[in-house]
C-alpha cells in the first residue's frame, strides 16, 4: 500500500498544484459545473497562496496528487450568509477550505476525502474547532464528499468575484 499523507505545499510543489488546478477546471466544464470557469483561481492566487502558507499537497507513493488551501481566519465571503447562519456566527474563529483539487492521474481513488480529513486534523492541531467549505451548487461531487466528511449544509454564500452562489458547509470538531 502506498504511503499516502498531507504536507504544507513548498515553491517546488507550485508547478504541480497549477496542473492540478487546470485539471479541475477541465473537468467541471465536462461536467458542465461553472465553477472556476471565469480566470479563478488563477496562477496568481495559486501562487500567493503559496507564499502565505496555506497551500497543502496530498501526496501518494510520493507524488503529489491533490491539492488545497487552508484559510485561516474571517473569510470575506463567509460575512453574509442567506437561507441559513453558522453555527457560531459570521465573525467565529474559524479555518475555511478551499480550491481543492485532485490530479487527473488520482481521480476516482477517494483522495479528496483523505485531503478533507487530514484538512481537518490539520485546523484541529492549529486549535480551530469550527471548519468551513463551500461549493457550486451543481457540484455534486464535491456536495457529496463534503456531506460524506460530516460537514452540514448552513446556507448560502456568494463569491465576491463574480458575484456566484455557493453551498455553505460547516463541520464543528471536539
Amino acid at each position: 500500500m502506498p504511503a499516502t499523507y498531507l504536507r504544507l505545499a513548498t515553491n517546488a510543489d507550485l508547478t504541480a498544484i497549477t496542473t492540478i488546478i487546470h485539471e479541475a477546471k477541465g473537468f467541471l466544464a465536462e461536467q458542465h459545473v461553472d465553477q472556476w470557469q471565469h480566470g479563478y483561481p488563477s496562477d496568481d492566487d495559486l501562487a500567493f497562496d503559496l507564499q502565505n502558507g496555506i497551500t497543502y499537497v496530498l501526496v501518494v507513493d510520493g507524488e503529489i496528487a491533490g491539492t488545497a488551501a487552508l484559510h485561516q481566519g474571517i473569510d470575506p465571503n463567509y460575512l453574509e450568509i442567506e437561507d441559513g447562519e453558522w453555527a457560531n456566527g459570521v465573525h467565529g474563529r474559524y479555518t475555511a477550505i478551499h480550491r481543492i483539487a485532485v490530479s487527473s492521474a488520482f481521480r476516482g481513488q477517494a483522495l479528496s476525502d483523505k485531503l478533507i480529513s487530514g484538512l481537518i486534523t490539520i485546523s484541529g492541531v492549529l486549535g480551530y474547532k469550527d471548519v468551513r467549505i463551500d461549493t457550486h451548487p451543481d457540484n455534486k461531487g464535491m456536495q457529496h464528499v463534503i456531506t460524506k466528511n460530516g460537514f452540514t449544509r448552513r446556507g448560502i454564500i456568494y463569491m465576491h468575484e463574480p458575484k456566484e452562489p455557493r453551498y455553505a458547509y460547516q463541520l464543528l470538531i471536539k
